[in-house]
């Protein structure tokens, strides 16, 4: 027997088989005003939850849009540390994420303990840590960074200082192509999603589609393949575009219409992509490249989160107050053009 909405409401056990529709659609929007609630959804979500959301787009500028508003209530649909941040700028607003259990792999990939330890070794060096980390990651950094602004980050510390950069691998490995800084030490870490979107997954796309336009994001496994495939002339180095998500959509607004655009980042992106540009031919360099976490953020866990009110994210005083002060570094050194 199918539920209604109202009967959902009063037994808020039975969430089953609960889909984006109109009544949903009317029902979110019903609870998010009777909250005073504002609905944030990350450019990695699914269609149907970016398209109810208030504002789209990557974690640092949700949650920057999120302090700027009058609600009393953040509902992030994206993962733990996003909601995480979120709660960090905007301390004095409940924080809501709609899956408690929507984590991160890329932010699991380096704990605090670790980078106590590796800060140890290293008592002098500066410590930049990539926004996609947990709060008490965050705490113990010295200075955040988007991937847009990582490298003016960077840049910004004096070249004689030793930079430990966490915890992608790959990110880091572009700012150090691209400030030529040999004193920079890199974490290992991943994220599995752009980690799984191989060189030789690039390179079959590209020359299968000899005259597409490459949109790679930096924490992508094939980043530096594009470049070295760029440098060797297989691929045309004006096709290849090093972008954060921000930087995707705006270059999709100047992209020619007709025009095919390999994209190398989650999947999620394609939906935001095409809505700013249709006439432009968006294809996934890896169509299987879907974060599991992402889509814990279904239609039915975004209603039970605003009946319930919950699962709510917080974030302890001492550590928050540590983390927003590298938040804070990171803007001083310029307003951050896009996040992931």
């Amino acid at each position: 027997m199918t539920l209604s909405l109202d009967q959902l409401s009063r037994d808020s056990g039975m969430w089953e088989g609960v889909e984006a529709d109109e009544e949903w659609a009317r029902e979110v929007d019903r609870l998010k005003r009777e909250r005073n609630a504002v609905i944030l959804a990350h450019n990695y979500q699914t269609p149907a939850i970016q398209d109810i959301a208030d504002f789209t787009g990557d974690s640092l500028a949700l949650s920057r849009k999120a302090a700027e508003t009058d609600a009393d209530v953040i509902v992030f649909c994206g993962v733990h540390f996003m909601a995480e941040s979120a709660k960090i700028l905007s301390p004095g607003k409940t924080v809501l994420i709609p899956d408690q259990d929507a984590g991160c792999s890329l932010a699991d990939s380096i704990t605090a303990e670790q980078l106590r330890d590796w800060r140890s070794e290293h008592p002098d060096a500066v410590v930049v840590s990539y926004v996609n980390t947990t709060a008490e990651v965050k705490a113990l950094t010295d200075i955040c960074c988007t991937s847009s602004n990582a490298v003016d980050v960077v840049a910004s510390i004096h070249p004689d200082k030793d930079v430990l950069f966490c915890p992608d691998q790959f990110l880091g490995a572009h700012v150090k192509r691209e400030t030529g800084r040999e004193n920079i030490r890199i974490w290992s870490g991943e994220c599995h999603v752009h980690a799984g979107i191989s060189a030789a997954k690039l390179a079959e796309q590209a020359q299968a589609h000899p005259e597409a336009d490459l949109y790679i994001h930096p924490e992508c496994g094939c980043a530096n393949s594009a470049i070295y495939l760029a440098g060797e002339g297989v691929i045309d180095p004006t096709r290849v575009h090093m972008l954060s998500t921000g930087g995707m959509l705006d270059l999709a607004h100047t992209a020619a219409p007709e025009r095919k655009v390999l994209v190398a980042t989650e999947i999620g992106m394609l939906h935001q992509l095409r809505a700013a540009a249709p006439e432009v031919d968006f294809q996934p360099v890896n169509d299987r490249a879907s974060c599991r976490y992402m889509k814990m953020i279904t239609p039915a866990a975004l209603l039970r989160c605003l009946v319930e009110g919950k699962d709510e994210v917080d974030v302890p005083v001492d550590i928050a107050d540590r983390a927003r002060a590298s938040l804070e570094a990171m803007i001083a050194i310029g307003q951050p053009g896009g996040g992931e």
